[in-house]
């Protein structure tokens, strides 16, 4: 199959938030993508109003408020009618090779639900993109060199399968982990995440939201991953793990506050306060 047959089994899915930085970058990517949807998360640094300018193909769903990284993806996919979504973070860059490499990777295996790329940072260093569930095992050695079946894989790239299952995010968590659910749900329904080493993508680690306060996002960064990792943990492992990481979260997250505290450093001791708000928060009944 040719390269523009290929993608246009594909609907290319960004998700933008205070990402005005990113899109001229952006919009050279995805110039050559003929599917492009992209759902702005409440930016106040006229993001859509740029995306159309750049990207006028594009497909620009303007949101009224910030209803998190997983909830915006639902969006865009209720907007989607082609077999597959190549999902796609606002600072990280994909060939249409690769994509269709993505594709050719799925064709090769119905039965992998989602299929992710290699990510590659700064100076070309290839960033650990993958890895199994956490409770397992860590993952160690070498990184793959062929397609590999794991147990979850980084949603700033992905190809999700849309053919036989409409596969979404779980809208209680506003940002992290959301990734990590959906690939425990996609085990549990005995279908594969799988890495295909062979298509690369360039991802600028946390580059794409800027805001205009740097300690209000560092407070937000701390707070929704203290958060979303409780809610994980009651989810996928029980009530009482999450209730021991909540507690041990408090006690170790009080005492990190009082320590960057005394170091007179703005952003770690909002990034701090910010964990320990999101532990407080954590529905985590008894």
């Amino acid at each position: 199959m040719q390269l523009p047959e290929l993608l246009q089994r594909l609907t290319v899915v960004v998700v933008t938030h205070h990402s005005a930085h990113c899109v001229a970058d952006m919009a050279r990517t995805l110039a050559p993508f003929p599917h492009v949807v992209v759902v702005d998360n409440a930016s106040d640094d006229n993001t859509p109003d740029l995306v159309r300018q750049q990207l006028p193909h594009a497909i620009v769903l303007p949101l009224p408020e910030n209803v998190g990284f997983g909830a915006a993806n639902n969006h865009a996919l209720d907007r989607t009618s082609t077999p597959f979504a190549l999902l796609l973070n606002p600072d990280c860059h994909i060939t249409p090779e690769a994509a269709a490499e993505l594709v050719a990777t799925a064709d090769t295996y119905p039965d992998a639900a989602i299929i992710a790329p290699q990510l590659i940072g700064d100076a070309q260093k290839a960033q650990l993109n993958y890895g199994w569930l956490r409770w397992h095992w860590s993952a160690r050695g070498p990184g793959a060199t062929g397609p590999l079946c794991v147990g979850h894989a980084c949603a700033a790239a992905w190809l999700l399968r849309r053919e036989t299952t409409p596969w979404r995010f779980d809208n209680d968590f506003f940002l992290y982990y959301e990734d990590e659910d959906l690939c425990a749900r996609v085990l549990q329904a005995h279908r594969s995440v799988l890495i295909a080493p062979s298509a690369q993508a360039i991802h600028a680690n946390r580059g794409s939201v800027k805001g205009k306060s740097i300690l209000r996002s560092e407070w937000r960064r701390g707070y929704h991953h203290s958060r979303s990792k409780i809610l994980f943990m009651r989810k996928h492992r029980s009530t009482e793990q999450a209730l021991r990481t909540r507690r041990r979260g408090l006690w170790l997250g009080g005492l990190e506050l009082i320590i960057r505290l005394l170091t007179l450093q703005p952003r770690l001791i909002a990034r701090s306060a910010g964990r320990w708000a999101g532990t407080w928060s954590a529905d985590c009944p008894h």
